[in-house]
C-alpha cells in the first residue's frame, strides 16, 4: 500500500495558487501537469515564454489554465517571489538555482519571513518501515547549530501533526547512542532532550543520542539495552548535518524503493522543489504535501 498516496486525495480540488520560478523546465512542468490532473494547484508560470511553451507541449501540459509571466530567466526568481508575496499559495522552484532563489525569499521587502529557520522536511514511505518518517535536513542547511535543531524540530513536528501523528517521537541521529565530547552532534541531542524534557520544545517526544538502528528498529535498541519510547519507532529523524540527511535521503530512495514528499518550511509560505532524479510520485506528492499545509 501506497501510504503516500493520501496526500493526493486530501488536497484534490484545493486548486491552490503555485507561483513557479523558472518555468522553462520540462520536470517542473510534467509535476504541475500531474498536480493539475488532480485539481491540486492553479500554476502561475514565471519565465521565458517561448520555452516554456515549448516544454509544456513537450510534456503535455495544458497551458489554458495556467498563467505565463513572460520574463528573463534571470529574472524570474524576483519576479516569482514578488508575485507569491501579493497572491500566491505556494512557491515552487523550476529552472533557477535554489541559492538565487533562497536569496530573494529572505530579502525584508517581500515579507515572506517568520524568524524561523528555512528547513527541508522529507516525508518517506518506505516499505520496510512500519509507518511514515519524516525527515529533517537533506537539503538546506549544511551543518546545524543547536538552535536551528530546534526550528528543524518544530517545522517536522508541525508537518506529521497536520499528517495525523498527534505525538511524534522525534529522534536525533548521530553516529553512536551516547554523548560524547568528541562528536558535537551526540551533545546537541542529549540538550535537545533535555529541553523537551523540561517542556521547552513542545508537541513531541525528543530523545537522543541514537545512531540511525536503534532509531528505526526495536531489536536493535534491545540489542543495545536502549528503553525509550522513541527507540525503534521514530516519526522524525533530525540529521546531524546535511550530508548524512542527504545519503540518508537517496540511500532510502534508491536502496529501499521509497516514495518520498518534501517541502521547504519556515517561510510564510511553503516552497516546493523538485529534482530530476525523483520519480514522477516524488513531484507530484511533494505539490500534494506543500498544498496541504498552505
Amino acid at each position: 500500500m501506497d501510504r503516500l498516496a493520501f496526500l493526493v486525495e486530501r488536497t484534490r480540488g484545493l486548486r491552490k495558487k503555485i507561483v513557479v520560478a523558472g518555468s522553462d523546465d520540462d520536470v517542473v512542468l510534467s509535476a504541475l501537469r500531474m498536480a493539475m490532473e488532480h485539481d491540486i494547484v492553479e500554476p502561475v508560470l514565471v519565465g521565458p515564454e517561448g520555452e516554456t511553451r515549448e516544454l509544456a507541449a513537450k510534456v503535455g501540459l495544458n497551458l489554458d489554465r495556467c498563467e505565463l509571466m513572460n520574463c528573463q530567466k534571470d529574472q524570474s526568481a524576483r519576479l516569482a517571489v514578488e508575485i507569491v508575496s501579493k497572491r500566491g499559495e505556494l512557491l515552487m522552484k523550476g529552472s533557477v538555482k535554489t541559492g538565487d532563489l533562497m536569496k530573494v525569499v529572505l530579502e525584508d521587502q517581500y515579507n515572506l519571513k517568520t524568524g524561523s529557520t528555512i528547513t527541508m522536511v522529507s516525508v518517506f514511505d518506505v516499505p520496510t518501515y512500519h509507518k511514515l518518517l519524516a525527515i529533517s535536513d537533506a537539503g538546506m542547511i549544511i551543518a546545524p547549530t543547536l538552535e536551528q535543531k530546534i526550528d528543524m524540530i518544530t517545522a517536522s513536528v508541525k508537518l506529521m501533526r497536520k499528517l495525523g501523528v498527534e505525538r511524534p517521537k522525534v529522534a536525533i541521529v548521530g553516529a553512536i547512542e551516547v554523548p560524547n565530547a568528541k562528536m558535537p552532534a551526540t551533545l546537541d541531542a542529549a540538550v535537545l532532550s533535555k529541553m523537551n524534557d523540561r517542556g521547552q520544545i513542545k508537541d513531541c517526544v525528543v530523545d537522543g543520542p541514537f545512531a540511525l538502528d536503534n532509531a528505526i528498529s526495536k531489536e536493535a535498541a534491545k540489542h543495545k539495552k536502549i528503553e525509550s519510547v522513541v527507540a525503534g519507532d521514530a516519526d522524525i529523524l533530525i540529521m546531524p548535518d546535511i550530508e548524512a540527511g542527504n545519503v540518508l535521503y537517496k540511500a532510502l530512495v534508491f536502496f529501499a524503493n521509497a516514495t518520498v514528499a518534501s517541502v521547504i518550511l519556515g517561510a510564510r509560505i511553503p516552497i516546493v522543489l523538485t529534482s530530476r532524479a525523483d520519480s514522477d510520485k516524488t513531484k507530484l506528492y511533494s505539490i500534494a504535501l506543500a498544498a496541504s499545509l498552505s
